[in-house]
């Protein structure tokens, strides 16, 4: 309804290496659903594109990642 293009394969894959790399720096050998979150902004934002019926009702591509995130359920186990 309002993404012209959206996030592709690669950009899936940038986001799980930068998640991955996060985690290590944070001294953990697994990635967590935080560690996604706060990489999908800036790993996302600039690969999906709205398209018009998104700017004339005031949606950005931040917005529809938002979104997205309280769509995803977080896992049971914690992560």
């Amino acid at each position: 309804k309002w993404v012209a293009f959206g996030a592709s394969v690669r950009a899936a894959q940038f986001l799980v290496l930068g998640a991955k790399a996060r985690a290590l720096t944070g001294g953990r050998y697994h990635v967590s659903y935080d560690d996604i979150r706060a990489l999908a902004h800036p790993v996302l934002r600039h690969r999906v594109l709205t398209n018009f019926h998104a700017q004339s009702e005031g949606i950005t591509s931040d917005t529809l990642i938002d979104r997205l995130l309280e769509a995803v359920p977080v896992p049971r186990s914690g992560m």
